[in-house]
Protein backbone atom coordinates (compact mmCIF):
# COMPACT_ATOMS: atom_id res chain seq x y z
CA UNK A 1 0.00 0.00 0.00
CA UNK A 2 1.15 3.19 -1.11
CA UNK A 3 0.50 6.35 0.88
CA UNK A 4 0.25 9.64 -0.55
CA UNK A 5 -1.37 13.20 -0.17
CA UNK A 6 -0.45 16.88 0.68
CA UNK A 7 0.84 19.06 3.04
CA UNK A 8 0.67 23.02 3.13
CA UNK A 9 3.31 25.33 4.23
CA UNK A 10 2.27 28.60 5.30
CA UNK A 11 5.62 31.37 5.69
CA UNK A 12 5.14 34.98 7.12
CA UNK A 13 7.52 37.08 4.53
CA UNK A 14 6.69 40.42 5.48
CA UNK A 15 4.40 42.87 7.68
CA UNK A 16 3.48 45.49 5.90
CA UNK A 17 1.81 49.11 6.57
CA UNK A 18 -1.17 49.27 3.77
CA UNK A 19 -4.70 50.57 3.44
CA UNK A 20 -7.35 47.76 3.41
CA UNK A 21 -9.32 47.80 0.89
CA UNK A 22 -12.29 46.11 2.92
CA UNK A 23 -12.22 48.54 6.04
CA UNK A 24 -10.18 51.25 4.79
CA UNK A 25 -8.14 51.56 7.45
CA UNK A 26 -3.79 52.18 7.22
CA UNK A 27 -3.04 48.76 8.96
CA UNK A 28 -0.09 46.39 9.20
CA UNK A 29 -0.87 43.57 6.83
CA UNK A 30 1.14 40.10 6.59
CA UNK A 31 2.49 39.14 3.78
CA UNK A 32 1.93 35.12 3.83
CA UNK A 33 3.30 32.51 1.12
CA UNK A 34 1.41 29.40 1.34
CA UNK A 35 2.95 26.40 -0.80
CA UNK A 36 0.96 22.73 -1.18
CA UNK A 37 3.20 20.13 -1.07
CA UNK A 38 2.98 16.23 -2.52
CA UNK A 39 4.27 13.51 -0.10
CA UNK A 40 4.84 10.02 -0.34
CA UNK A 41 4.59 8.24 3.02
CA UNK A 42 4.49 11.72 4.73
CA UNK A 43 7.31 13.07 3.51
CA UNK A 44 7.13 16.17 1.47
CA UNK A 45 8.71 16.01 -2.09
CA UNK A 46 7.71 18.28 -4.84
CA UNK A 47 5.95 21.59 -4.14
CA UNK A 48 2.13 21.28 -6.12
CA UNK A 49 0.96 25.05 -6.20
CA UNK A 50 2.20 28.31 -4.51
CA UNK A 51 0.12 31.70 -2.99
CA UNK A 52 0.73 34.67 -2.04
CA UNK A 53 -1.80 36.31 0.20
CA UNK A 54 -2.08 39.72 2.60
CA UNK A 55 -3.96 39.34 5.70
CA UNK A 56 -5.53 42.72 7.26
CA UNK A 57 -4.68 42.88 10.83
CA UNK A 58 -7.41 45.42 12.01
CA UNK A 59 -10.08 43.35 9.80
CA UNK A 60 -9.13 39.79 9.12
CA UNK A 61 -9.17 40.33 5.23
CA UNK A 62 -6.98 38.25 3.31
CA UNK A 63 -6.61 39.08 -0.25
CA UNK A 64 -5.12 37.39 -2.72
CA UNK A 65 -1.71 38.74 -4.39
CA UNK A 66 -0.04 37.72 -7.41
CA UNK A 67 3.62 36.52 -7.37
CA UNK A 68 5.15 39.57 -9.28
CA UNK A 69 2.91 41.92 -6.75
CA UNK A 70 4.50 40.02 -3.50
CA UNK A 71 8.07 40.37 -4.99
CA UNK A 72 7.53 43.75 -5.88
CA UNK A 73 6.42 44.33 -2.09
CA UNK A 74 9.20 42.38 -0.73
CA UNK A 75 11.60 44.55 -2.97
CA UNK A 76 10.21 48.03 -1.79
CA UNK A 77 10.97 47.28 1.78
CA UNK A 78 14.95 45.65 1.10
CA UNK A 79 14.98 48.94 -0.03
CA UNK A 80 13.78 51.22 2.66
CA UNK A 81 15.93 48.86 4.27
CA UNK A 82 19.23 49.98 2.19
CA UNK A 83 19.66 46.13 1.49
CA UNK A 84 19.62 44.12 -1.48
CA UNK A 85 17.73 40.83 -1.10
CA UNK A 86 19.66 37.95 -2.73
CA UNK A 87 17.89 35.89 -5.47
CA UNK A 88 15.98 32.92 -4.17
CA UNK A 89 15.27 34.30 -0.84
CA UNK A 90 12.16 36.55 -1.17
CA UNK A 91 11.47 36.93 2.31
CA UNK A 92 15.28 37.74 3.50
CA UNK A 93 15.29 40.47 6.40
CA UNK A 94 17.62 43.41 6.91
CA UNK A 95 19.41 43.39 10.76
CA UNK A 96 17.78 45.18 13.07
CA UNK A 97 19.89 48.41 14.35
CA UNK A 98 19.68 48.36 17.94
CA UNK A 99 20.81 51.28 20.43
CA UNK A 100 21.95 50.20 23.51
CA UNK A 101 22.13 52.55 26.97
CA UNK A 102 25.90 53.00 26.53
CA UNK A 103 24.80 54.32 23.28
CA UNK A 104 23.60 57.71 21.84
CA UNK A 105 20.19 57.53 22.14
CA UNK A 106 17.59 56.02 24.62
CA UNK A 107 17.40 51.85 25.07
CA UNK A 108 13.87 52.73 22.69
CA UNK A 109 15.56 54.72 20.22
CA UNK A 110 15.07 58.07 20.71
CA UNK A 111 17.38 60.34 20.05
CA UNK A 112 18.93 62.22 23.04
CA UNK A 113 19.24 65.88 22.51
CA UNK A 114 21.12 67.09 25.61
CA UNK A 115 18.70 69.08 27.37
CA UNK A 116 16.14 66.78 29.20
CA UNK A 117 12.53 66.57 28.18
CA UNK A 118 10.07 68.91 30.35
CA UNK A 119 8.69 67.45 33.31
CA UNK A 120 4.86 67.47 33.22
CA UNK A 121 1.92 68.06 35.54
CA UNK A 122 -0.42 65.30 36.27
CA UNK A 123 -3.28 66.77 36.36
CA UNK A 124 -4.90 64.51 39.14
CA UNK A 125 -2.35 65.35 41.91
CA UNK A 126 -2.42 68.61 44.16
Amino acid sequence: MILFGTRTYLYQLAILTLVCGRCGNPASHTLRKRVMKFTLFFIPLFPISTKHATQCSFCGAEQQVPKQQAEGLLATIAQDAGTAVPAGQPGAAAPAQRTGHGQQGGPYGQQGGGAPAPQQRNPYQN
